[in-house]
C-alpha cells in the first residue's frame, strides 16, 4: 500500500484521527491533499510509528520532532543516532531518579504505617 488515508493510519496504530491531525498541526506529519482528503505516504507512516514509539519511552513531541528532523541517510544517520543515544541516557537517568524517589516514598509509607499500627495497639 503506497498511500494511506487518515482512517487507515488511525486503525493501524490504534490512535484517533484527531491525534493524527494534531501531529500534523505540530509539523510532524505532512500529508498530501486531494481536496479535503489527506493522503499519507509510507514516510508519514514511519514518522507516526516513530512518534508513538518515542512517546512510549517518555520522549516529548519536541524530542520526537528533533530526532525525526535529524534523519539523514546520506550521513548514515550519525547525528540522529548520537542524539538518540544521548536522549536515551537522559531518560534512563530520569527514570533512575524517579525509582529512587518512589523507593524513598515507600519507606516513608512503611514508617507511617508502623506508627499507625503502634498507636492503635496503644489504644487497645
Amino acid at each position: 500500500m503506497s498511500t494511506l488515508s487518515i482512517s487507515d493510519l488511525a486503525r493501524e496504530f490504534d490512535v484517533t484521527t484527531r491525534a493524527i491531525r494534531f501531529y500534523e498541526e505540530q509539523g510532524l506529519l505532512e500529508p498530501e491533499r486531494r481536496g479535503q482528503e489527506r493522503i499519507y505516504t509510507a514516510k508519514d507512516r514511519t514518522t507516526l510509528k516513530l512518534i508513538l514509539r518515542g512517546k512510549r519511552i517518555g520522549f516529548s513531541l519536541a524530542e520526537c520532532k528533533e530526532l525525526i528532523e535529524l534523519y539523514d541517510p546520506a550521513s548514515g544517520n550519525r547525528k540522529q543516532l548520537d542524539t538518540f543515544l544521548r536522549k536515551i541516557a537522559e531518560r534512563r537517568a530520569q527514570l533512575q531518579q524517579q525509582l529512587l524517589d518512589i523507593q524513598a516514598m515507600q519507606l516513608e509509607l512503611d514508617t507511617a504505617e508502623e506508627r499507625c499500627h503502634a498507636a492503635l495497639a496503644e489504644t487497645e
